[in-house]
């Protein structure tokens, strides 16, 4: 297939499958293509197919579309299609490699327009998958049914001073039945609340976010118009042992009410990584991964 492409460039642009195994991608490529975006992109390929070329030169180069390249090796395409441009310049090929990435990032969305096509998509077949758009499932669910509405007072949400105070909503012994969940207001301290919590069953996934041992004023405090309290406990004052002995109470508590092979995942500033992993080991047979939150503020 052959398109004029103008008289501007002189060329003749043309579409041709070239075998995977000629083609070489650009050292000098600045852009990072992670191993989700890969798979989506290889996900794109199996549903649409290779409908987008790449960009290389006459020597097999890869100008634009590595991408597309890296997807194609992995799920074992052994051609791909290609436009060859002859008519560029080395300087011409190095500026096309970033505008091909960057002039894409400078559209915007119509978010009412977008709403409604993934809604639609949605709604077309009951197995099609609209993560295929590229865009996460939770994504897509908030534009479809937009964020949840703010409660404009407040007041709603300042803690009051005295924590004896007759507007507490919730005090240790607390139990609420939510449908089939439970949830205590307890100490995680004592085996006796979780049994309470639990009734006789067992967890079969943790998550747990345990105080740090750090002073929330100058960690997190005065980011927005809620200021958090300090925590009864764990909040700076103990030493390693303690906190160490802290932690281990919790999750020796945790470990006892989970079935054998659960995976619990817990949350620990970096500060104190070293009382959790000892914590941990005297508890748990082993530690699967680590997860760093790579957090863009402090909130």
């Amino acid at each position: 297939m052959k398109l004029e492409n103008g008289p501007a460039l002189k060329n003749r642009i043309e579409v041709e499958q070239v075998p995977i195994a000629d083609l070489e991608p650009d050292p000098r490529n600045p852009r990072a293509h992670s191993r989700r975006q890969i798979e989506q992109i290889a996900a794109s390929i199996g549903e649409f197919g290779f409908v987008n070329p790449l960009l290389i030169d006459a020597c097999g180069r890869i100008i634009a579309g590595h991408g597309r390249f890296l997807a194609a090796r992995q799920i074992g395409l052994e051609q791909v299609p290609v436009i060859r441009l002859h008519h560029l310049t080395e300087i011409q090929k190095r500026a096309l490699m970033l505008a091909d990435n960057k002039i894409g990032e400078n559209a915007t969305w119509n978010p009412e327009l977008l709403a409604q096509e993934l809604r639609d998509l949605s709604e077309v077949e009951i197995d099609f998958d609209v993560t295929i758009t590229g865009f996460s499932t939770a994504e897509i669910d908030l534009l479809i049914e937009g964020p949840a509405p703010e409660d404009d007072d407040p007041a709603a949400d300042e803690i009051p001073d005295d924590p004896a105070a007759d507007d507490v909503v919730a005090r240790s012994g607390d139990l609420w039945r939510l449908d089939r969940h439970r949830l205590l207001c307890g100490d995680a301290r004592r085996a006796a609340d979780f049994e309470r919590l639990l009734a006789g069953r067992q967890a079969q996934m943790v998550f747990t976010d345990p105080p740090f041992n750090l002073r929330i004023h100058g960690h997190v405090s005065g980011l927005g118009r809620v200021r958090h309290r300090e925590f009864a406990m764990a909040s700076g004052e103990m030493t390693e042992a303690q906190f160490t002995t802290f932690l281990e109470q919790t999750l020796r508590n945790l470990a006892d009410h989970s079935v054998d092979g659960a995976i619990h995942f817990v949350c620990m500033d970096w500060r104190h990584l070293g009382e959790l992993l000892r914590a941990g080991r005297r508890v748990h047979r082993e530690v699967k991964n680590l997860c760093v939150w790579n957090k863009s503020n402090a909130g």
